[in-house]
């Protein structure tokens, strides 16, 4: 009988722990909404040029940082494909953002570009090229 209580009491160790840490293997990709608020100080410049508004770079950068893994940079990859013809940007000025912003982004974007294939292994692959 003591055995058996020590096994269900392990058992219900093993689901609280389950309940607060979660599941370990499962990775929150970045929301769209993550990306439009990081890049809507940008919306101006991409759409018709000028000079690049101040918080535009910070929100660049921020959106690069919280791009750490392959889901989140294939998530964002998908945002910004689908809000760049949404919000009528010119494709050259979103592709001209990392380079005023100082940020290495290795691939531009394209309509055609491929978000699958995008992960980290495609990132240090690029720059090492």
């Amino acid at each position: 009988m003591a055995r058996s209580g020590a096994v269900k009491f392990g058992c219900l160790v093993m689901m609280i722990w389950l309940v607060i840490t979660g599941p370990g293997d499962v990775e929150a990709a970045i929301s769209c909404s993550t990306v439009l608020s990081s890049l809507s100080p940008c919306l101006g410049y991409i759409q018709r040029g000028g000079t690049v508004p101040p918080g535009c770079c910070d929100g660049v950068r921020s959106l690069n940082s919280a791009t750490s893994t392959t889901p989140d940079l294939q998530a964002a990859c998908g945002c910004i494909k689908s809000l760049v013809p949404s919000t009528g940007s010119n494709p050259a000025l979103v592709n001209s953002l990392p380079g005023i912003c100082h940020v290495n982004i290795p691939y531009k974007y394209s309509p055609s570009l491929d978000c699958s294939n995008i992960g980290l292994g495609f990132l240090v692959l690029k720059w090492y090229k």
